[in-house]
């Protein structure tokens, strides 16, 4: 039912957007200073609003013999202490990267001194926050972005860990992707085929279009990034589809006006590969108030250039 309300929600008009007034927060910009994108209005305000509804050794005791009576008197026992070589090892980070079918990326962190902790994944501009295990284990994919690939792992306390593999199939496929931090909503649509809303070719996050382990892709997919449940969670979705021109499809991205989100400007980057780099621009999208909670926004061609266009 989602999906035929989402249907008629594409004739609303599409509110007002300024591109690069923006920033997002320190974690996700210190990258470096983002490319400047251009700025794009409309004319008009929609005059209809529709409703939409929206995871060591110890030595033994000495005796000491009493002088006046003949009793033993016993010091107490000594702690046993660490040996130095344990203690230095035990806060020891093994961190380690393999590439997987479809330009995969596979990591698996130990790290047994931060346990249960925020940490930020980047790789060549992408950057989502994951928690680790109550024994300070992650283990997370991320799609590469760049046939020669570094990820790296922030931790709370200002160190990290990285690892560099290459990704050869990257050169065979094309990856868009849209993040955003905290109470912010954007989610990527890619009809391929010319499907609509909906119709088996709409990629989403409803319908990712995963291939199976070990298997590639017959066509696009869509993955999800970022830890929600962490403190200020950066979350990200990224749509991969071939690079031969298998696929002509039709990206967009929607910004869900939300009770949180309503009545305020909302924060996003966007990232497309081309060839061994990836652009990045920044998004800033001017949400309408909260009487419109429901809605969606709807900004087409966001890649190579940023524009809005109201639904067809």
């Amino acid at each position: 039912m989602a999906d035929i309300k989402r249907k008629a929600a594409r004739g609303i008009a599409v509110i007002a957007i300024a591109l690069g007034a923006g920033q997002l927060a320190q974690s996700m910009t210190d990258r470096g200073a983002p490319q400047q994108p251009a700025n794009a209005t409309l004319s008009h305000k929609p005059k209809h609003i529709e409703t939409v509804a929206a995871t060591a050794e110890v030595s033994p005791p000495s005796v000491a013999m009493a002088t006046t009576q003949a009793t033993l008197t016993l010091p107490s026992a000594p702690q046993p202490t660490q040996p130095e070589s344990v203690a230095e090892n035990s806060c020891t980070v093994t961190f380690d990267l393999s590439s997987d079918e479809n330009a995969m990326l596979r990591l698996t962190l130990v790290a047994p001194c931060h346990k249960n902790e925020r940490v930020v994944l980047k790789h060549a501009g992408l950057a989502v926050t994951a928690k680790t295990t109550v024994t300070g284990a992650l283990f997370s994919d991320l799609p590469a972005l760049v046939t020669d690939a570094t990820v790296e792992v922030l931790f709370a306390d200002g160190s990290s860990a990285s690892g560099s593999i290459a990704a050869p199939e990257m050169s065979s496929l094309r990856r868009f992707g849209v993040q955003w931090q905290a109470d912010d909503a954007f989610q990527i649509h890619a009809f391929e085929g010319k499907a609509g809303y909906g119709e088996p070719g709409d990629i989403s996050g409803e319908n990712p279009h995963s291939p199976l382990a070990g298997v590639p892709a017959s066509g696009g997919f869509l993955t999800r990034l970022g830890d929600a449940s962490t403190d200020l969670p950066l979350l990200a979705e990224v749509y991969t589809y071939p690079a031969d021109g298998r696929e002509n499809p039709d990206v967009v991205v929607e910004a869900a006006v939300t009770p949180t989100a309503c009545g305020r400007e909302m924060l996003a980057e966007t990232l497309a590969t081309a060839g061994s780099r990836v652009e990045i621009n920044e998004l800033t999208v001017a949400m309408p108030e909260c009487d419109a909670v429901g809605d969606y926004l709807v900004l087409k061609n966001l890649a190579p250039d940023l524009n809005i266009a109201s639904s067809e």
